[in-house]
């Protein structure tokens, strides 16, 4: 049974390895703003950041301030991010959550998570992603589902929630790799640690991982 200071030494190998392995790792999705970030982060639920990137390139020149997007015609916003998925749930939570930004933060991303998660569509993992990526901000650790896959495959915790899981991991990482770790597990579990077939063999933790299959 592996102890918590064991665990710890082992995450710290890790995350030495896949910063080694993955010095550019940043989030996927293209922004020049943190707004821009916000509308990014909540399209690409259940939907890839190269699908979420192809809509955005239209979709920022077409809306450029929480303005515009807070007074968008719903239907005609639905249809300008349809292929994005639950594109209708995604329309409602952009236009509420700018209306919010309009009334209570003047149009600005607020730039603590407080205040991020009263936003309506704005969970944790947007708010991280959002704070970490564009504010620079150490708050929390973004747990979407390749953080979630190789947390447990990496055998870092059980949980299974998000919110536990993240709880979790910033028990056991230093918090200066906090913002690291989410994009660098992402990055991971896209080129390697798939979900369907992880390629173990080609794995540079696989001999720090309970689950490889070498």
């Amino acid at each position: 049974m592996e102890s918590q200071e064991e665990l710890k030494k082992r995450v710290l190998k890790i995350i030495s390895r896949l910063k080694n392995t993955y010095p550019e790792a940043t989030t996927a999705l293209l922004h020049i703003s943190a707004l821009e970030l916000l509308v990014s982060t909540i399209l690409s639920a259940q939907c890839t950041d190269e699908r979420v990137n192809k809509v955005t390139k239209n979709l920022f020149n077409k809306y450029r301030t929480a303005k515009d997007y807070a007074e968008a015609n719903q239907a005609e916003f639905e249809q300008d991010i349809r292929s994005t998925g639950f594109y209708r749930t995604k329309a409602k939570n952009i236009i509420n959550c700018c209306k919010a930004l309009i009334e209570k933060h003047k149009g600005t991303v607020p730039e603590n998570m407080e205040e991020l998660i009263q936003l309506p569509g704005v969970g944790r993992k947007t708010a991280n992603v959002i704070l970490g990526n564009f504010f620079g901000k150490v708050e929390g650790i973004v747990v979407d589902t390749h953080v979630k896959r190789l947390s447990e495959r990496l055998g870092f915790t059980k949980q299974i929630d998000p919110v536990k899981i993240e709880l979790a991991l910033m028990k056991i990482i230093p918090k200066k790799d906090w913002i690291a770790i989410g994009n660098l597990l992402i990055w991971h579990g896209r080129k390697i640690c798939q979900a369907r077939k992880p390629n173990c063999a080609e794995c540079i933790v696989n001999n720090h991982c309970p689950s490889a299959h070498i």
